[in-house]
């Protein structure tokens, strides 16, 4: 199950906030690698390693890296400070972190009463890659606050676009939950994460996606993305107004993602069970006349909204933070990058 390696780092590659790429020896030739420093301690050229090669052996794109479980001959020193919230539980890596709902945080009473956000705009979407499009359909002046699932990396520090989206002040912070961790806050379940967006993080607007890298297996509920109906049901009955953001493709190969994914349509078709507003983004020709079409289906439980998408190409064009979706960049996917901007751009109108 796990493909174990020791080696010698001989290169610091790049470092952004938690996390350090590395280039490793190894007796077969040089790999690459990645640290999380908050967990195993920071790297130095020299140092014996032991990796877990186990998402390069199997060529994952989003997971292709190995992974720095130790430095044998170098342990950190022992974390002091409070904290009682267990990730990653009961593996190797479990590492303990203190929620924001917990009883040591300074949040607990605000949290333990908390009951509502308030009418609070939240985006919800399938893929990691969706969070930077949004926030470019978005205003400046918003407060937004990224709430990430466990459904792909569950440390947040894998994501370099929420290091740069957080430099930059796209994000005012990031909220990890159930098993994820490595956010500016921490919280048990998807309610927790959405009233610590609010009460804590003081959040506008919250975006809701798993993290990096998603498991999905061809079949109609085989997929992890099935959390965005979840999170849906979690922003209604915490009394906030839950966007669906449909996931949609003209560059994916595969039949079942082409227009408006079958993920969206079992996500927001079968699993929400409360009613959403799903912006339908504006796109020319027959490839957005069959995008219209196939979101009909969703009209039965949710409100579908007509998003124009004038200025969205630009806005994403001007973008800072490298986007990519699937191996796909932005003019390989277009249809992909303006929906997810254009729900950022509906949830704007719910400010007003």
């Amino acid at each position: 199950m796990i493909r174990w390696r020791k080696g010698e780092v001989v290169r610091i590659r790049r470092e952004w906030p938690g996390a350090m790429e590395l280039d490793v020896a190894l007796p077969e030739g040089q790999i690459r690698a990645l640290a999380y420093p908050p967990l195993v301690g920071s790297p130095e050229v020299g140092d014996d390693v032991l990796l877990n090669t186990t998402a390069l052996a199997m060529g994952l794109g989003t997971g292709g890296y190995a992974m720095v479980v130790a430095y044998p001959n170098r342990l950190p020193e022992d974390p002091a400070g409070p904290g009682h919230l267990v990730k990653a539980r009961y593996t190797p890596m479990q590492a303990t972190v203190l929620g924001a709902d917990e009883q040591d945080s300074p949040y607990h009473e605000v949290l333990r009463e908390a009951d509502s956000v308030e009418g609070m705009p939240v985006v919800v979407a399938d893929l990691h890659s969706a969070l930077t499009p949004i926030l470019c359909g978005m205003d400046r002046s918003v407060r937004a606050v990224y709430v990430m699932l466990d459904g792909g990396a569950l440390p947040a520090w894998f994501s370099m676009a929420c290091a740069q989206l957080r430099e930059l002040g796209w994000l005012a912070g990031v909220v990890t939950v159930g098993q994820a961790f490595g956010g500016d806050v921490e919280a048990v379940t998807t309610h927790t994460g959405l009233l610590a967006a609010k009460h804590v993080l003081n959040a506008d607007v919250a975006i809701v996606t798993q993290g990096p890298g998603n498991l999905g297996t061809g079949t109609k509920w085989g997929f992890s993305g099935v959390s965005a109906g979840e999170a849906v049901n979690a922003a209604a009955v915490l009394r906030g107004r839950p966007v669906a953001a449909l996931r949609v493709s003209e560059g994916d190969l595969r039949e079942r993602h082409i227009g408006v994914s079958h993920h969206s349509l079992t996500a927001y078709g079968r699993v929400a069970l409360a009613p959403a507003q799903v912006p339908v983004p504006e796109l020319p020709g027959a490839f957005g006349e069959r995008v219209r079409d196939q979101a009909e289906l969703l009209a039965v439980r949710h409100e579908l909204v007509s998003v124009p998408v004038d200025g969205l190409h630009e806005a994403l064009l001007e973008c800072p933070v490298r986007m990519s979706t699937m191996g796909r960049g932005l003019e390989e996917d277009l249809a992909y990058f303006l929906t997810s901007a254009a729900a950022g751009r509906h949830a704007l109108t719910l400010l007003d």
